[in-house]
């Protein structure tokens, strides 16, 4: 198994955690790739400005988001074309599943609408008195790159997104559609 050759210590120590101990590694994992991307845009933003670092996020994942998403279909073994199921299961299984707390609600062969319930990176410019961070045109494009991935049928709209309006009960939430005229 290419995972026991030599040199491979970081991998191979996997085998010998505990379940307990490999959930904890992934919720840090994720904790770390986000703080990473945080940084990451701070960063763009100190050097070239807000307007400039939302460019920069939205380009960074049109593209990672994609990965992401064929990643994720690979280990669950899926095709595209999977439809709105492929879609739900998909979401629970990226990074943002492990630190945010979501919900997939009103599911159905042809729809399905995802809200963000506790967004990491908002809660915390919460707690530091800072406005809602203006996520939406990034979300857009994650989101539907994401679901376009999946499924090319699927359609996403932004229901609600920082900067706009949003209920107590969530951050964001993405209508995720096919038509009906759609082929299977």
């Amino acid at each position: 198994m290419e995972a026991k050759q030599k040199g491979n210590e970081g991998i191979r120590m996997l085998y010998d955690l505990s379940k307990e101990e490999l959930i904890r590694m992934l919720i840090d994992d994720a904790k770390n790739w986000l703080a990473h991307d945080g940084l990451w845009f701070q960063a763009v933003e100190k050097a070239h400005g807000m307007e400039a670092a939302i460019e920069a996020d939205r380009a960074a994942w049109e593209r990672f988001t994609v990965i992401e998403a064929r990643r994720i279909m690979e280990r669950l073994g899926m095709k595209p074309g999977g439809g709105i199921p492929a879609l739900v299961e998909c979401l629970n299984h990226r990074f943002y599943a492990r630190l945010n707390l979501q919900e997939t609600v009103e599911v159905s062969e042809r729809r399905a609408v995802f809200r963000m319930l506790d967004c990491r990176v908002q809660s915390a410019r919460k707690r530091k008195g800072l406005p809602d961070f203006p996520c939406k045109s990034v979300g857009i494009v994650e989101y539907a790159e994401f679901a376009r991935t999946v499924d090319p049928r699927i359609r996403t709209r932004c229901i609600a997104c920082p900067p706009d309006e949003h209920p107590d009960e969530f951050w964001c939430a993405w209508e995720f559609t096919i038509p009906q005229d759609a082929r299977p």
